[in-house]
């Protein structure tokens, strides 16, 4: 019989459709496992943030000069010639603290620190952590974090 010029197609049998089915599925976790394994196989771990930063030029930091690092994070200090740098992340649960030219403060849960790091207010109890500067070969500026 033919339905609109096409011939009748055959009808599947319960058993072939599910032994198709079957195998579909069995191949498509095949494919997905063997994607998965690739993925796995291929992985690169995350470099992490470097742990030296060359700030160029020590003379950008003429004396009292206070500059901002958000991307390091750290306040560097020129204070009487001796440069001088602090982290920016709260010692209590690691947030980056915020500046406000007087002191820094904790979003996250209200800590504050005078200029020097020292602690004002807790939560955190520890001091914010020192950076170590140099100055390396061809007066290049560096902030170390140890």
């Amino acid at each position: 019989m033919k339905i609109n010029g096409m011939k009748e197609f055959q009808r599947l049998s319960r058993r072939d459709f599910i032994k198709i089915s079957t195998n579909a599925l069995l191949g498509l976790g095949g494919v997905l496992g063997l994607a998965g394994l690739f993925r796995y196989f291929s992985f690169q771990p995350d470099p992490g943030t470097p742990k030296e930063w060359d700030l160029g030029d020590p003379a950008a930091f003429p004396i009292g000069s206070r500059t901002e690092r958000r991307d390091i994070p750290a306040v560097i200090y020129n204070r009487d010639g001796k440069i001088v740098a602090f982290s920016l992340t709260c010692t209590h649960l690691g947030c980056t603290v915020d500046d406000d030219d007087k002191e820094f403060s904790c979003p996250c849960h209200g800590s504050r620190f005078d200029q020097d790091g020292q602690v004002i207010e807790g939560p955190a109890q520890k001091a914010l952590n020192p950076l170590r500067v140099e100055i390396s070969e061809g007066n290049i500026l560096r902030i170390h974090i140890d």
